[in-house]
């Protein structure tokens, strides 16, 4: 265990094996940190914070801090983060605005420098947050999911699984699994098609998953047809069922 002289840690915080813990570095009450994290210097990590095994989290990083919520009366919540993610320099993650709520990072994500997490947020495992993308409060990320550089997410949109968001977007809807979207307002550009090879998608899959999508962005047929020619012309799968899960479910419409 490697601890800095003047890092600042509470009597109540709990240290995995062979935490190292930079100069400067502040930890709050009741937070814990799992075996070999890696925490740099001036780092805040405030009360409650939950850190997961061998994640690594940049020079002055804040975690757990109070939510962005105007008239916001203080009530215990906290951040889980999962292991072995890796959090860049001044990444922001705040902590729920519900009573015992939880803002949850998953494992083996990587936020780049920058980026913000806000109350009420669920990210998934393996996802990426590329620097200064900013997401609003209550957004779900699902896992594998991949959201580029100076990104604004509106509050409570869904993320789906295996897509990607181009950089500079203005995502204000659902994104589906599996697509690509971009724009300002961001537009749906087609599959990620690359993601789904990259993640050993299996060929036939990936054939059944790229004509749903020339049914869904055909100008010939509405959301509820699409789904109607997916739910009766494609074999159906675990990745086709939740696609077409997705779309039924959505709250706020999904970027088409």
């Amino acid at each position: 265990m490697s601890i800095a002289n003047n890092a600042i840690i509470d009597s109540s915080v709990s240290l995995g094996d062979n935490v190292a813990i930079g100069p400067f570095s502040i930890i709050g009450p009741g937070v814990s940190i799992g075996a070999g994290t890696e925490i740099g210097p001036h780092v805040v990590i405030e009360s409650g914070a939950s850190i997961g095994k061998n994640c690594r989290i940049f020079q002055g990083a804040f975690i757990g801090g109070e939510p962005q919520i105007v008239d916001f009366k203080d009530v215990p919540s906290s951040v889980r983060i999962g292991d072995n993610t890796i959090i860049r320099e001044y990444v922001t993650v705040h902590r729920s605005g519900d009573a015992n709520g939880v803002t949850v990072v998953g494992q083996n994500c990587l936020l780049m420098a920058y980026s913000h997490v806000a109350h009420d947020c669920e990210v998934g495992d393996h996802v990426v947050i590329v620097n200064y993308t900013g997401l609003s409060g209550h957004i779900v990320v699902e896992e594998h999911a991949f959201i580029s550089g100076m990104v604004g997410l509106h509050q409570h949109v869904r993320i789906g699984a295996h897509s990607m968001v181009g950089g500079m977007s203005g995502v204000s809807q659902d994104v589906l699994p599996y697509a690509t979207v971009s724009g300002y307002p961001a537009r749906l550009i087609g599959l990620n098609a690359v993601g789904l090879r990259r993640r050993d998608f299996k060929p036939q899959v990936r054939s059944a998953i790229k004509q749903a999508f020339k049914w869904i962005q055909s100008p010939d047929l509405n959301t509820s047809q699409a789904l109607n020619k997916i739910e009766s012309e494609i074999e159906m799968c675990d990745e086709i069922l939740y696609l077409v899960n997705f779309m039924k479910n959505s709250k706020r419409g999904f970027v088409d």
